[in-house]
């Protein structure tokens, strides 16, 4: 077999190393989840949104520089055409460890099976309630079932490792915790819980009065299930807990009481190609225009020029403040999950 040849590592100026990239597809979605957008959005005109064959061109070039894990986002990634036929084509990258892919489940019944032969290793799924009711309040226009009927679907793939998101809010579904730790037990799914990140301008609820510290919730979960702290790497933010004789793992997110920033090793690229270095500043640089401005046979060296000098830039750290919100305008669908 013949030897891989050793690909540059990216840098940034404080040391950290970058192997993970996480890739929006589209900034369309078909929730409008309270804490994550507006109501009434306005969606960039598809001639803005990178192609396939940009999105492949740009995931060739970060594996290139180091990059070992990708992650395809959105908006919601399964509402974008053809996008079984991309997750293949990014399946089929040598030097990539791991394909993993987040969704709301809205479209996951119909997709599980081919983005599992598509070589998609792991799924990060929104669930933030259990209850019917309280399910489409958050979401808008969300149904609970097709949702639910999603996981189920999802788990008869097999896939190496599906695991939950909630974000909790203090007076809306911290009631519900417990309950969505049991979904994921009977289940023998990962569940993460996810300070609420204060990107863009909401009218749903007051994001300091919501606000939920991990640490608390942590506590509070500690007494009813025994935990014990697990050195469980998935190259992203979660800071992981084993449940005693169980294989579920739970995580926390924590931007605001646990700034992870000191090991950030990943790198967002939005669905029109902004090369976004961190998720709570706009140092950014267009990739897209870096795509499209040069010659075919200038664009390789070109692009690992731009992406090199991007690290440059990248920030120490995010500086989320509460009682400042919101600091930073784009909505989460914008940015990448």
């Amino acid at each position: 077999m013949t030897a891989m040849p050793q690909r540059t590592v990216l840098t940034d100026r404080f040391g950290r190393t970058i192997r993970y990239l996480r890739i929006s597809v589209t900034d369309r979605c078909d929730f409008r989840c309270t804490y994550c957008m507006a109501e009434e959005m306005t969606f960039l005109p598809r001639k803005e949104i990178l192609s396939h064959e940009e999105i492949l061109l740009l995931a060739k070039t970060f594996i290139s520089l180091g990059t070992e894990k990708i992650r395809i986002t959105g908006g919601e990634p399964l509402i974008r055409a053809n996008i079984i036929s991309l997750m293949t084509e990014l399946g089929k990258l040598k030097g990539l460890n791991e394909l993993c892919i987040t969704t709301n489940g809205s479209h996951l019944a119909e997709h599980a099976e081919g983005l599992k032969n598509a070589g998609v290793n792991a799924l990060n799924i929104s669930l933030d309630s259990l209850d019917h009711n309280r399910f489409r309040q958050l979401t808008r226009v969300g149904n609970l079932e097709v949702v639910l009927k999603g996981i189920d679907e999802a788990k008869k793939q097999k896939f190496d490792r599906i695991k939950l998101n909630s974000v909790i809010l203090r007076n809306f579904n911290l009631d519900e915790t417990l309950d969505l730790i049991e979904y994921a037990l009977s289940r023998e799914l990962d569940i993460s819980f996810i300070e609420e990140m204060p990107l863009g301008e909401i009218q749903s609820h007051a994001r300091e009065a919501e606000f939920i510290a991990s640490h608390e919730l942590r506590e509070k979960i500690g007494k009813h299930f025994k935990l014990n702290a697990a050195d469980h790497d998935t190259l992203g933010p979660s800071k992981y807990w084993q449940i005693e004789n169980h294989p579920s793992r739970i995580g926390f997110i924590s931007p605001h009481s646990h700034n992870f920033c000191e090991s950030c090793n990943r790198v967002r690229l939005t669905a029109v190609g902004r090369l976004l270095l961190c998720l709570g500043n706009e140092h950014s640089v267009d990739l897209k225009q870096v795509l499209r401005s040069h010659r075919p046979s200038d664009i390789n060296a070109r692009l690992k020029e731009a992406i090199a000098n991007a690290m440059n830039i990248k920030p120490e750290r995010h500086e989320f403040d509460l009682a400042q919100s919101p600091q930073i305008l784009r909505f989460m669908n914008a940015t990448g999950g």
